[in-house]
């Protein structure tokens, strides 16, 4: 069982991480092209859609799925992973910087809808890179596990 969870936790997490690149570049485009009104229509109704009906499916199906692991792992592996090292906890200091990124995104997505230049494309283009870095870095703690 503990493997299946595993392969849940990584459909789950690619998933949302889908979300997680395409969104901001979804507010480059609403931004550059705020002046063609039928565009933002379009564009509006992709973000809603690519935020409610994946990305917070995706992201309750990570967490809850991550939650599982941490608590079966004593059992499959016989140890208390939060006692394994520092690892899991600089990764779940990670996942909660990207959980709080992730709502972000919410949150520019309607400040959007309300105005459509409430941020510049160079911005959104930037943020975008967030995710990339922790996802370098949650992947780096979870097959190395440094300390």
């Amino acid at each position: 069982m503990y493997n299946w969870v595993v392969w849940f936790h990584i459909i789950s997490m690619v998933s949302w991480f889908a979300v997680l690149f395409y969104l901001p570049r979804l507010f480059v485009y609403h931004v550059e092209n705020a002046e063609n009104k039928g565009f933002l229509e379009v564009i509006e109704v992709m973000e809603m859609k690519i935020y409610k009906y994946i990305g917070i499916p995706a992201f309750w199906a990570t967490l809850l799925s991550g939650i599982a692991l941490i608590f079966m792992s004593t059992a499959h592996y016989g140890i208390n992973v939060f006692q394994t090292g520092g690892w899991l906890h600089a990764k779940l200091t990670l996942v909660a910087i990207l959980t709080a990124y992730f709502f972000s995104l919410g949150h520019y997505r309607l400040k959007l809808k309300v105005d459509a230049t409430y941020k510049n494309g160079k911005f959104f283009r930037v943020y975008n890179e967030v995710p990339t870095l922790l996802l370098m870095g949650i992947v780096a703690l979870v097959i190395v596990k440094p300390f």
